[in-house]
């Protein structure tokens, strides 16, 4: 149109670098991250306290550890839909909604089918905040801190598992497993309710919807004092190739078979991870561990993620892939030794587990991030969405191998849990020299990288 300007979204993020608004939307990601981290680790330290209450034996307890899992095998689709479709911002709102009502309610349950039920039912909740909390701060920073500011954001997520450890060795004994889930539902409509009137919204979401142009308007005069956008300006951004938020995109722009071989890399590692952080606190039990060292463990399991997630970001920033895959390596030997550990000390058990979460977390937030970057703004959640979601096949899978294997010696299930990680390395490399092939056929792809 004849007089139309443009605004480049990315080039003005890129100039006024981090500021005000990005710190803003950091810590509520951090508040979100860690609130779900949370309620996906609360129900492994109510466990043991299960298996006393209930009377039930440990073998029991997999469809119990797996059912927020199958939630998220379908939330992280759905609400990766609705953030593409509706906005990060809304997604986010209902699902904390959604998982923080029924894990209040999970509670008051009486038996595994009600808490099973009910711990699905939130699942699909929990799916919801890892590929929006993504979206929202790639699409919101400056292009060299895109990776590392999302990575900060859901690298918090494990802090949260970690709390939960903490808050079962230090509440679960007066007040029994059910504070844990009190506590974990409260919070998250706490949260959401808070948000509705202070989290930003995405700037690049805001900018491929015109329904958003006067909140957008406002918000970069926000960033940037005084600014004005010029009259019958459009927004671009100019550094990526759109395409319409359906999933078959997913699968174009030379991802044909590099989205496949993401779902499997997230279901190895989800495998390897959730098999950890389910199992750990009952299994030190079995090896004879005092109940709150094993809680101490599990906990240990999750800060070594927190921490790992940090110190990596940078790293993971620049090398993507091919760190992910050095990662998956590294995690084979560390996992395989924790059973031995377990039999050693409580000052080994302790360090090892730190190690383990530093590293299995660590790929868990690397991958979370630099795998939704491969897809532009119109389809990153629910790329991500996708690859959280058939990924969960493996968060499903490895919790109920745990429940049928769980009669051998702890030292071998933690030698045999070692292996999706073996497999994971090799996909991930696979996955990095193919990505790396498609950036060099098109450059232009990298930039919206």
């Amino acid at each position: 149109m004849a007089g139309e300007t443009e605004v480049q979204v990315s080039h003005f993020l890129d100039q006024h670098g981090l500021g005000a608004f990005q710190i803003k939307l950091i810590v509520w990601s951090v508040l979100l991250a860690i609130i779900d981290g949370y309620d996906i680790g609360a129900i492994a330290f109510a466990a043991p306290s299960l298996i006393k209450e209930w009377h039930i034996a440990p073998k029991e307890l997999g469809l119990v550890l797996s059912a927020s899992n199958i939630g998220v095998l379908f939330g992280s689709q759905i609400f990766g839909w609705i953030g593409d479709r509706y906005g990060r911002k809304t997604a986010l709102i209902l699902s904390n909604l959604l998982f923080g009502i029924f894990t209040f309610i999970a509670a008051y349950s009486t038996n595994l089918t009600e808490l099973s039920a009910l711990r699905f039912v939130a699942g699909l909740g929990i799916g919801g905040v890892i590929p929006n909390l993504v979206a929202i701060n790639a699409e919101s920073a400056p292009r060299n801190l895109r990776a590392t500011l999302a990575i900060i954001a859901v690298g918090l997520v494990p802090l949260g598992g970690a709390l939960a450890g903490f808050a079962a060795a230090a509440l679960v004994p007066q007040y029994g497993w059910q504070i844990l889930f009190e506590i974990g539902g409260i919070v998250p409509v706490v949260f959401a309710l808070a948000a509705i009137v202070t989290l930003p919204e995405s700037i690049k979401f805001m900018t491929l919807h015109d329904s958003h142009r006067g909140k957008m308007e406002a918000l970069l005069a926000a960033i940037v004092p005084g600014y004005k956008v010029p009259p019958n300006a459009r927004f671009v951004i100019e550094d990526e190739k759109q395409s319409p938020s359906n999933p078959i995109y997913l699968f174009g722009n030379g991802l044909a078979a590099i989205t496949p071989l993401t779902w499997l890399m997230f279901a190895c590692n989800l495998m390897g991870y959730f098999f950890l952080i389910s199992w750990t606190p009952t299994l030190m039990g079995a090896a004879h561990v005092a109940p709150q060292t094993a809680a101490l463990a599990g906990a240990a399991l999750q800060v070594g993620g927190t921490v790992g997630s940090l110190i990596l970001c940078w790293w993971l920033q620049k090398a993507r892939f091919l760190a992910i895959a050095i990662l998956f390596v590294i995690a084979v030997p560390v996992v395989g030794s924790i059973g031995y550990a377990g039999l050693s000390s409580t000052g080994a058990l302790i360090a090892v587990t730190f190690f383990a979460g530093c590293i299995v977390l660590g790929i868990q937030s690397g991958i979370n991030v630099v795998g939704a970057m491969i897809y532009p703004t119109s389809l990153r959640a629910n790329g991500s969405g996708w690859q959280l979601g058939i990924g969960r096949l493996g968060a499903i899978i490895g919790p109920l191998l745990g429940a049928l294997f769980v009669g051998l010696p702890v030292p071998q299930l933690y030698m045999w849990s070692a292996l999706p990680f073996a497999v994971g390395a090799v996909v991930c490399f696979i996955i990095y020299r193919l990505n790396t092939a498609r950036l060099k056929a098109h450059p232009e792809l990298a930039q919206g990288q």
